[in-house]
């Protein structure tokens, strides 16, 4: 339904005007509308206003050759590993910082963030030994043998819990590289009693073990321009800030064993038997997954543990970290899939136990498959020649490899719970592939732009999965309950990782939250779109800053979105915005006034002084034709004037006949008496601005939606009024009829016609001529521009 607004000009630009000085009494003007100004760093020649990386960003590089040995009695893992590291930034680095981030399990060198505690109602084994009193080493952690330099001369080096310092023997600098090597080995821990990302699984029934080989061998941190040395220690929470490179990974394992890995496997000829490479093959042309390890074999293969070895290589390159897993017990099934947008053939592919199997191979490496072809189209074209998952009982992202859920029962059955979720946690962790492992931020500070903007884009592929997804976050409505909390239990977004109380909610949903409702409510699908793909491409494979996202979001959309920045990011207010009061009006005819005439004299017509250089320059330009001489309509007094054609008798007293208030004829009120006004009042009592979304129901069963972007709060951020008029009478009025504002209160968000919140009166209805209309000027003189050329 569209407004009538030609039957309602007769009065609407009178009713609007007064609408809008009685709404902006300029006394509740608070900062939300505001720039965020200092708030975010200064832009400079690294990272400029717009968002963009500048003319002189830098990030170093690291490049990795790393061989493994898999020491499943002992369960120990040995490594050794040589890297070059690159130093591409303008500063002199005389020492380095790495990772241990293993470190994270031991008792004694973990780096120990603790929590208050409370008595417990009850106390297992496993919880009594971490209380005892004096620490006792637990044998986990990262074991130093060797650090050297390339040329086998030690290092001095000094571990700070998960963090090590290696100091080098001479500056390096701008441009320069370094090659240092360390030999090291760890106890591999139970993952699933201990907690944590990496690890072993143990299945009592058969024997075996599922390794997930993760945050394994020291790692280089990230030496940037906003932050220097990204140095904060691995507590478990807040995950990781790392270098891009090159790597060469050659593990040893058992050889009955089956690895996926970061990257492609460049030796399947010597690890895989005929059949399975025939498989694997035909794999990377099919349309449907193809098993490469069946089943059949993955169960005769649990029953035999082999004393040999087998060494499988794997190279990944522009990676900024590597993970593996291993295990006799995996059933390998892939299929290959094209990126439609840059034409790259990808090896989507799954790895699970037999526990696993009734629903991974159904589901798994399809949404492997529709994962990348997805976030391909609102990111970046995925970039990589494989993607992966293996179901490990847990969820855990790595670039081209993933750790999820999505066991049967014992029979072979599941619920629909247990399958939409195992496809969540799936589109999640291949999601990660692109945010953080291409667009590659600092998780140790920001969780928000890892896990928020990927839960965002997870909810965008949930839905291209299917329409009717039980997706928990994303869509404005699910974040309700917690935006409700008592404001002691929220923290901005903006918080650091390991100060986060909500830590779901605030890292993962709030933010998806936030971008979900920029696309659909305030920017729409379009612009942000183009915003959202923008970010990706100009950050893909560098280390952007939420300044970065925050700036390119705006600058590529033509949105000032500081305020919803501030609002949403900065703050934890919630949305509550009220319908407060509805004031119902009618016409009155009955008050309209008799024309009148108004006396005046004229003076000289009004001119510009000076012929400015545009004038002059206008005047000589010859393809210009202007349109007062155009048309002899538009020659009126001051075209005269100027050119001698009329003179102005200052003396001489004028009459103009005012027409503004000349009544209506009857044809005209015929058209007008079933007019209805409405004034809405409107309280935001959350505090966090928002459009105003309202669903007008009308007596005779139609409805009509109104939106108001949110700089209507501008001048008042607590109170505002907007009326509409209508032929016909409301019913009721819905304030969010679609919960996209997160607006924690409907009980108020609802008005209906019945009187018992509405005030009722009569507006005035007089006419209006467009041509020849005479307002006053300053002061309420006549304005003798309008009115020199209408003499009696």
């Amino acid at each position: 339904m569209q407004l009538k607004v030609t039957a309602l000009s007769v009065f609407l630009y009178l009713g609007v005007s007064a609408q809008n000085i009685q709404n902006n009494p300029g006394s509740n003007h608070g900062n939300r509308f505001e720039q965020l100004g200092t708030i975010l760093p200064t832009p400079n020649v690294y990272r400029t206003a717009s968002g963009a990386p500048g003319q002189a960003y830098w990030q170093n590089r690291a490049d990795y050759d790393i061989t493994a040995y898999l020491d499943e009695d002992k369960r120990n893992l040995k490594g050794s590993e040589t890297v070059t590291y690159h130093n591409n930034s303008p500063d002199d680095l005389d020492y380095i910082w790495l990772q241990l981030d293993e470190n994270q399990q031991s008792t004694l060198n973990k780096a120990d963030y603790q929590f208050s505690s409370t008595l417990p109602k009850s106390l297992n084994d496993q919880q009594l030994k971490t209380t005892d009193l004096p620490i006792k080493d637990n044998g986990l952690g990262v074991n130093l043998e060797k650090v050297t330099d390339a040329s086998g001369n030690p290092l001095k080096y000094t571990v700070n819990k998960t963090m090590m310092r290696i100091d080098l023997p001479k500056i390096l600098k701008k441009g320069e590289k370094f090659i240092f090597k360390i030999d090291w080995n760890y106890n591999i821990p139970n993952r699933i009693k201990m907690g944590g990302r990496g690890g072993y699984e143990n299945f009592a029934e058969d024997g075996n073990d599922l390794y997930t080989i993760t945050q394994w061998f020291p790692r280089m941190c990230v030496y940037s321009d906003f932050h220097g040395w990204q140095n904060h220690q691995f507590t478990g929470r807040g995950e990781f800030a790392l270098v891009f490179g090159n790597y060469k990974v050659s593990m040893n394992v058992p050889a009955d064993h089956i690895i996926g890995g970061t990257g492609e496997c460049k030796n399947y000829e010597q690890v895989l038997s005929s059949e399975q490479l025939s498989r694997y093959k035909k794999s990377q042309t099919s349309n449907e997954p193809v098993e490469i390890v069946t089943l059949d074999e993955a169960k005769k293969a649990e029953k035999n543990h082999s004393k040999q070895r087998k060494t499988w290589v794997f190279e990944a390159k522009d990676v900024r970290d590597f993970a593996w897993t291993s295990s006799r017990k995996f059933v390998w099934d892939a299929m290959g899939v094209t990126i439609p947008e840059n034409n790259n053939k990808v090896m989507a592919m799954s790895f699970y136990p037999k526990e696993a199997y009734g629903l991974y191979r159904k589901y798994s490496t399809k949404a492997v498959a529709h994962t990348i072809k997805t976030y391909s189209e609102f990111t970046i074209p995925y970039p990589y020649p494989v993607a992966q998952s293996v179901e490990a009982s847990n969820g855990m992202e790595y670039p081209m490899i993933c750790f999820n859920f999505g066991r049967t029962e014992k029979d072979g059955t599941y619920s629909e719970g247990t399958k939409n979720g195992m496809i969540g946690v799936i589109i999640h962790e291949v999601g990660h592939n692109f945010f953080p492992m291409i667009i590659n931020s600092d998780e140790r500070q920001w969780s928000w732009m890892d896990e928020g903007l990927n839960t965002f884009t997870e909810y965008l592929t949930e839905e291209k999965w299917d329409n009717k997804f039980p997706s928990k976050r994303g869509p404005a409505w699910t974040i309700v309950d917690y935006m409700k909390l008592p404001k002691d239990q929220l923290e901005p977004i903006m918080s650091n990782s390991e100060n986060i109380i909500q830590f779901g909610p605030n890292a993962y949903s709030k933010p998806a939250t936030g971008l979900n409702i920029l696309r659909e409510t305030i920017m729409g699908r379009e612009l942000f779109d183009k915003a959202f793909k923008t970010y990706s491409k100009r950050w893909a494979f560098k280390h952007p800053e939420p300044a970065d996202f925050f700036r390119t979001m705006e600058d590529a959309s033509g949105e000032d979105l500081d305020w919803f920045w501030r609002g949403w990011f900065y703050g934890t207010d919630p949305v509550d915005i009220a319908i407060d009061k509805v004031t119902m009006a009618s016409p009155d005819f009955n008050t309209v006034k008799e024309a009148n005439e108004t006396k005046y004299k004229v003076e000289e017509p009004l001119q510009n002084p000076f012929e400015d250089i545009s004038k002059i320059r206008n005047k000589e330009d010859k393809t210009i034709a202007f349109e007062v001489e155009k048309d002899k309509n538009l020659q009126d007094f001051y075209y005269r004037y100027d050119r001698g054609q009329e003179k102005v008798d200052t003396n001489k007293e004028y009459t103009l006949k005012t027409e503004a208030n000349i009544a209506l004829d009857k044809k005209e009120q015929e058209k007008l008496k079933n007019i209805n006004a409405y004034q809405i009042d409107f309280v935001n009592k959350g505090g966090l601005v928002m459009p105003v979304i309202l669903e007008f129901t009308f007596e005779d069963g139609s409805k009509l939606r109104d939106k108001s972007s949110a700089q209507i709060w501008r001048h008042n951020e607590k109170k505002i009024s907007k009326t509409f008029y209508f032929d016909k009478k409301l019913k009721s009025i819905q304030l969010d009829p679609m919960r996209e504002t997160a607006d924690i209160d409907t009980s108020n968000n609802f008005w209906s016609n019945d009187g018992s919140s509405s005030e009722t009166s009569k507006f005035h209805v007089f006419k209006e001529k467009q041509n020849g209309t005479v307002r006053g000027g300053a002061n309420g003189k006549v304005n003798p521009m309008q009115a020199a050329g209408k003499k009696n």
